[in-house]
């Protein structure tokens, strides 16, 4: 609420007026009045009289000067943060699609629920984003390089196959390289980029998570994590149950070295509302930006307010 900075300070100075307002309000109001008067029946009006609290008189004052003070930062110009809508950037959608994606403690199944959201993350992407699709099990492969067909992406997620294995350290650098592919824009240089990485377990082949943390710093590039199911779950492979928990710890890591957000879900619903958020921090950037409006109307408001009080309480100033 409080602004950042101001275009005009130097007419903050008003304030100092509005502050000797409020002090001379404060001594007339204690004053006593010159103007009363004796009368043997004050005592039986007063009696019949109605009650009003003495409070109510000095709130449309108080009311009055809020308004003025409002009213004075909106003339000297506040600054605030103000997230506006990002023109472009490519994110890189990781997916997970080892044998563990098909535990079912994720109702239809880990696989299909990841699969539904993130199409339907996809689907919500501003249409000048660039996105870019990596799938992994035992390795990491770019499916879908950067593009601005949103449709193509959510296409290629529907036809990901499983496999055995867990690569998450590949999968960083696959999308590392997929960033790579897009071209710069003349005098605007690459867009920002996001690796958004969701897995079920740990990571077990390929080069180490912590090399790939590494390569996400130096290439500037923040990944954020989404470890996705619960720690119950469990497939079946030929003939026997096997324990598939999410290695969320890992995932956390990854996220927070590399200037990215780790999310946990555990049913679909949850990672819907997980890609909402992380949609709303890419959509978005935070500027400074003069803020003026937002205070003169409330200014304006509590004016107004202060207004209808005085008349429906029937309230003279002192």
């Amino acid at each position: 609420m409080i602004p950042d900075g101001y275009a005009a300070p130097g007419r903050l100075w008003l304030l100092s007026l509005l502050a000797a307002v409020a002090v001379a309000y404060v001594v007339v109001a204690r004053r006593p009045s010159r103007h009363a008067v004796r009368h043997p029946g004050l005592g039986l009006l007063a009696a019949v009289a109605p009650r009003r609290a003495a409070w109510r008189r000095h709130v449309p004052a108080a009311l009055l000067l809020l308004s003025s003070v409002l009213l004075t930062v909106a003339v000297a110009r506040p600054e605030g943060d103000v997230q506006v809508p990002r023109e472009r950037a490519t994110i890189v959608i990781a997916l997970d699609v080892s044998l563990s994606m098909n535990a079912l403690d994720v109702e239809p199944s880990r696989d299909a629920a990841a699969r539904r959201a993130a199409t339907r993350f996809v689907e919500g992407l501003p249409a000048r984003f660039n996105v870019a699709l990596v799938s992994f099990s035992g390795g990491a492969a770019l499916v879908v390089p950067p593009t601005q067909d949103h449709d193509e992406v959510a296409a290629a997620v529907q036809d990901l196959e499983l496999g055995s294995g867990t690569a998450i350290g590949e999968a960083v650098f696959s999308s590392i390289e997929a960033l790579e592919l897009v071209p710069d824009t003349a005098g605007l240089g690459r867009p920002p980029a996001r690796i958004v990485l969701l897995s079920d377990g740990t990571n077990t082949v390929g080069r180490e998570v912590s090399a790939a943390e590494q390569a996400a710093v130096d290439a500037g590039v923040p990944v954020s994590t989404i470890a996705f199911g619960t720690q119950d779950g469990v497939v079946e492979v030929e003939g026997t149950l096997i324990g598939v928990p999410v290695d969320r710890p890992a995932l956390a890591d990854l996220a927070e070295d590399t200037g990215g957000t780790a999310y946990t879900a555990e049913s679909g619903d949850a990672l819907e509302a997980v890609y909402d958020d992380i949609g709303s921090q890419v959509g978005t950037v935070t500027e400074q930006v003069e803020v003026t409006p937002r205070w003169a109307g409330l200014g304006l408001g509590v004016g107004a307010v202060a207004a209808a009080l005085a008349l429906g309480w029937g309230v003279r100033f002192p």
